[in-house]
């Protein structure tokens, strides 16, 4: 009997030391989780045994216990590297369209050659779908979907507005508007350009043509013509309706045989901006300037033929940014000029918030957001079974995995660009390796003073 007793103290304590070993063997892993080796006595009795005389028959490893205590935070220069703060797990799956789940704390993320955010083990990263302003559309783990950067480029935006806002020189000389020739400067008294963008993303040069008018009757008064890629293009009228360049009340070129019609700016004799004349002659209350639809001739590429574009000379005096235009006795100056419009962009970076949203930034100034990283927690997390590379599986014991968004409920923060660290003490491990070897040798020598009993008594003649 007390052979086995030994046997079980020596087994208990090489348990120990095991235990203890591996929990140093990994005190640089990310995201492990220290173990620890639980024992109990074995006690055995029947209804006519003398309790009172009973002697224990040695101990047993009842669980080696994971702890899921927080480890430190180590901080890269690394977005895809996450670690959460608090309750949760990373999900991943071995193959895209797998639902073979498994669960690790280990964020050493990176992305595969398909763009997918992949760990170390070539596994794929899970989130939740999101809708155009960032929202989830569900947290469910079964509709989780791996997690994949685009390598497709921003979406582009056509130019629908430019905000232009100048001085005109009010000493300026005036012209003859049917003298006009984009491409004689005599012709004209002031001109800029500003790039816009079409429907598909390519860019256009459109340049603004400022002239005097030298009507006696039109004094202060300034046309205003413009081409796209140095082609005229057409005003409309007041009402929205396409005009005649021939026939317009505000035309230009018609002498020189480059006819467009024209909107006209007029001033103030102070020089402030009083409001805008369509082609039509009649005023636009809306204080916008309008293009035609550009059309097949300058729109070659395919793109949306119909595009139009303003400049709205704003008069509102509560807003905070007015660029309505002035006419004062200095030279031509633009301060301020910007357009809607946005070109295909490339992918420049991703940024990960705290709620796990991943949001791609490209170089055309817009960002998207993309998924939501899933988090999942169990009601008992040392019931998960232990799978290599810290990893983790679902079990009875655990209870069924239950997903959610990162800062919601009992749900932790996802700390972007940062590891979780090992949660082992090395201090203590060190400690227990020391006190395990004691056992181990306490054990051993009680086998060997039973050994040296037996022994005796087998010389016993």
């Amino acid at each position: 009997m007390s052979f086995s007793i030994a046997l079980s103290g020596v087994s208990a304590a090489q348990k120990d030391l095991d235990v203890t070993a591996n929990n140093i063997a990994n005190v640089n892993t990310a995201g492990f989780k220290e173990s620890r080796a639980e024992f109990g006595d074995v006690y055995a009795s029947s209804l006519l045994a003398g309790g009172k005389t009973k002697v224990g028959n040695g101990v047993l490893t009842q669980e080696v216990a994971q702890q899921f205590s927080q480890g430190s935070l180590k901080f890269t220069n690394t977005a895809l590297d996450l670690a959460v703060t608090g309750n949760g797990f990373f999900a991943t799956v071995s193959e895209i369209t797998s639902r073979d789940y498994s669960f690790t704390r280990a964020g050493q993320f990176k992305l595969d050659e398909d763009n997918f955010v992949v760990n170390s083990s070539g596994d794929n990263l899970l989130g939740f779908p999101v809708n155009s302003d960032g929202t989830s559309a569900s947290v469910a783990l079964s509709t989780s979907q791996p997690v994949r950067i685009p390598d497709s480029s921003g979406s582009p935006q056509q130019t629908t507005e430019v905000d232009l806002r100048m001085n005109l020189p009010a000493s300026d000389v005036a012209l003859d508007p049917a003298q006009f020739d984009p491409e004689d400067p005599l012709t004209y008294n002031a001109a800029t350009s500003v790039t816009v963008y079409d429907s598909l993303g390519d860019s256009h040069v459109m340049t603004y043509y400022y002239i005097k008018d030298n009507a006696p009757t039109a004094e202060n008064e300034w046309y205003v013509a413009t081409t796209v890629d140095d082609e005229l293009v057409n005003m409309v009228n007041s009402d929205g309706t396409n005009s005649d360049p021939t026939l317009a009340a505000n035309s230009m070129g018609t002498a020189t045989g480059n006819a467009v019609s024209a909107a006209k700016l007029q001033f103030s004799a102070g020089g402030d901006f009083i409001g805008i004349e369509a082609p039509d002659g009649v005023a636009r209350a809306d204080n916008k300037i309008v293009t035609q639809a550009l059309g097949q001739n300058i729109l070659s590429n395919g793109s949306d033929e119909t595009q139009q574009i303003a400049i709205d000379y704003n008069l509102d005096p509560n807003n905070a940014t007015p660029n309505e235009p002035t006419q004062f006795a200095s030279s031509f100056e633009v301060t301020s000029l910007e357009q809607d419009g946005l070109p295909v962009g490339r992918l420049t970076g991703i940024d990960i918030g705290p709620d796990g949203l991943v949001r791609a930034t490209f170089s055309n100034g817009t960002s998207e957001p993309i998924v939501r990283v899933a988090l999942v927690r169990f009601a008992n997390e040392q019931g998960l079974t232990q799978e290599s590379s810290t990893q983790w599986k679902e079990s009875i014991e655990s209870g069924e995995a239950l997903a959610g968004e990162a800062t919601t409920g009992t749900f932790g923060d996802i700390n972007s660009s940062a590891l979780e660290q090992s949660n082992v003490n090395l201090t203590t491990e060190l400690i227990d390796l020391i006190i395990a070897q004691r056992n181990f040798q306490a054990n051993s020598r009680a086998l060997e003073v039973n050994n040296q009993l037996n022994q005796t008594i087998l010389n016993i003649r």
